[in-house]
C-alpha cells in the first residue's frame, strides 16, 4: 500500500473521466466498444458507485490538482440512469472539498432521459453537456438503437430540446462510422441546424476477435491471434475524405462560428503549440479513466485487465497516476513509432495518433503503423495552406477568420494580385501560379 503522503509528488494536474455506472446504457448501440467491459465483473451486483468510492474519487481528485482549476468528466454507460439526486450528490461532494479551487463539469449522454428536471440541475450547477448524435435520422438510427433494436433520433433530438429550453450549454459528438463517413456535409450540415456550435467527430475502429478475451470480442491492438476489422468501422481514405469536405465548407463559412474540435486542435499543432487532444501528443498516459467500484485504468481504450493500475480504495488515485505502469504506458506510444511515422511530412501534427489504432504493417513490414494513416495523412496535407495562413495571421495579430475573405480570392485565382505566371502562388502551396491558382482566374 502507498501512503496518502506519497500523493504530494505525483504530476500536478491529469484528467481521469470517471464511469459511475460503469458500462450499463439503456441503449445497445451496435458499434459500442465499452458494453462489453460488463464482463470483467461478472461478480458486480450492482454498477452504480457506492457513495463512499465517490466521495473518496472527489476528495482525491481535488486534493491531487496542484493547479487552481479541477475538471470533472462523468461518462458512462449512460450516467444519466444514476439520476438527478445522484449527481446532486456529486456537486455536495464537490463543494465540500474544494478548498478554494474552481471546480467544473462535463456530463456525456445519449439524451434520452434528458427532462426539464435534469437540465435544471444542469443550468444551475454550470454542467458541459456532450450529446451523442451521428447526423440526422436515417444516419442516427443505423447503429444508435435502444435494447429493443428500437431507432433512437427521436427522443435525441426531444432531450436537446429539453438542453435548449433551459439554455443549457452542450456540443455533440458525432461518431464517424462506415456509413455516415459517405455523408459528411449532410451530417455536418444537420449538426448546424440542430443548434450545434461545438462539434466533436470520433472515428470508430474496432477489431472483433475469432476467440474472445476475458469475455472480450473487441480486443487491443497487441491481439496476436486472428481478429478483423468490424464492418462498421471507418475506412482509412474515407475519413480523410469525411474531414476533408468538412473542413472546405467551414473554412469558407464558419470560422469563429462553429467550432470543430479537430480544427481547433490543428491550428494548435500548426502554431506549435501541445495538441490539448491526447491523441496527437508525443506521448500519452494523462486520459485515465475509473470505474464505478474505483479500479483506475490506463486509458478509455484500455479497460483490459493488464492495463488496470488498482484502486483508490487501496491506493491513492495520484499515486496511481504517476506509477511506473502509467508512465510507461505513455511513453511507449513514442517508444514504439515506427520509422515509417517518423519520417512522415505529418508527423508533427500526428504522431502516430492514438496507440488503439496502430495494428497495421508499414510498406517496409514494420509492426505499429495506425490503421487511420491514409485518412491523416491526406487531411493534414490538405489543410497546410489554410493552417499557415491563419498561424500568420494570430502571429501578426490578426483574426484567423480573415482565412475565409482569402479562401475566396483563393478560389477565384487571386484575380486581385495578378501575379506573374511564374511567381510564387499566393496561396503559398510552394508551386508557381501558373500550375496552382492561375487555371481557376
Amino acid at each position: 500500500m502507498i501512503s496518502e503522503n506519497e500523493e504530494l509528488n505525483s504530476v500536478p494536474a491529469f484528467n481521469i473521466m470517471a464511469k459511475p455506472i460503469g458500462p450499463i446504457c439503456n441503449l445497445d448501440c451496435k458499434y459500442c466498444f465499452y458494453l462489453e467491459k460488463e464482463n470483467l465483473y461478472p461478480n458486480a451486483d450492482n454498477f452504480k458507485m457506492p457513495y463512499n468510492i465517490l466521495e473518496s474519487f472527489i476528495r482525491q481528485k481535488i486534493r491531487a490538482h496542484k493547479v487552481p482549476n479541477v475538471h470533472f468528466a462523468w461518462q458512462g454507460g449512460e450516467p444519466t440512469l444514476l439520476g438527478v439526486e445522484y449527481f446532486k450528490k456529486v456537486v455536495e461532494f464537490q463543494k465540500e472539498y474544494a478548498n478554494g479551487k474552481t471546480i467544473t463539469n462535463a456530463f456525456q449522454t445519449n439524451g434520452i432521459l434528458l427532462d426539464d428536471k435534469w437540465c435544471e440541475f444542469f443550468k444551475e450547477n454550470n454542467f458541459l453537456i456532450g450529446l451523442s448524435i451521428d447526423g440526422p435520422e436515417e444516419l442516427h438510427d443505423r447503429y444508435r438503437v435502444n435494447k429493443g433494436n428500437n431507432p433512437t433520433f427521436n427522443q435525441v433530438i426531444k432531450g436537446i430540446g429539453y438542453l435548449k429550453k433551459h439554455k443549457v450549454e452542450f456540443n455533440t459528438l458525432t461518431v464517424v462510422n462506415r456509413d455516415n463517413s459517405y455523408q459528411p456535409l449532410t451530417v455536418y450540415n444537420f449538426l448546424k441546424e440542430i443548434g450545434s456550435g461545438f462539434m466533436q467527430f470520433i472515428p470508430i475502429v474496432e477489431r472483433v476477435a475469432d476467440i474472445p478475451k476475458n469475455g472480450l470480442k473487441l480486443i487491443s491492438p497487441d491481439y496476436n491471434d486472428t481478429a478483423k476489422v468490424t464492418d462498421w468501422s471507418v475506412e482509412p481514405l474515407q475519413y480523410g475524405n469525411f474531414l476533408c469536405s468538412i473542413f472546405d465548407e467551414w473554412v469558407r463559412k464558419d470560422v469563429g462560428k462553429i467550432f470543430v474540435q479537430l480544427f481547433d486542435v490543428s491550428l494548435e499543432l500548426w502554431y506549435g503549440m501541445q495538441a490539448s487532444l491526447c491523441i496527437f501528443r508525443k506521448t500519452c498516459g494523462d486520459a485515465m479513466i475509473i470505474e464505478h467500484n474505483g479500479d483506475v485504468y490506463s486509458c478509455d481504450h484500455f479497460v483490459y485487465p493488464e492495463n488496470k493500475l488498482g484502486n483508490i480504495m487501496d491506493n491513492p488515485l495520484a499515486a496511481l497516476v504517476n506509477s511506473g505502469q502509467q508512465r510507461k504506458f505513455g511513453a511507449d506510444k513514442l517508444m514504439s513509432l515506427p520509422n515509417y511515422c517518423k519520417n512522415c511530412e505529418v508527423r508533427f501534427a500526428c504522431n502516430g495518433e492514438c496507440p488503439k489504432h496502430r495494428f497495421l504493417k508499414t510498406p517496409d513490414g514494420e509492426e505499429g503503423l495506425n490503421y487511420l494513416c491514409a485518412g491523416y495523412k491526406k487531411y493534414f496535407n490538405h489543410i497546410n495552406v489554410y493552417m499557415n495562413y491563419m498561424v500568420n495571421e494570430l502571429k501578426n495579430r490578426r483574426p484567423p477568420v480573415n482565412i475565409m475573405s482569402w479562401v475566396r480570392e483563393k478560389d477565384k485565382g487571386f484575380p486581385s494580385l495578378k501575379p506573374e505566371r511564374n511567381e510564387p502562388c499566393p496561396c503559398g502551396s510552394g508551386l508557381k501560379y501558373k500550375k496552382c491558382c492561375e487555371p481557376k482566374a
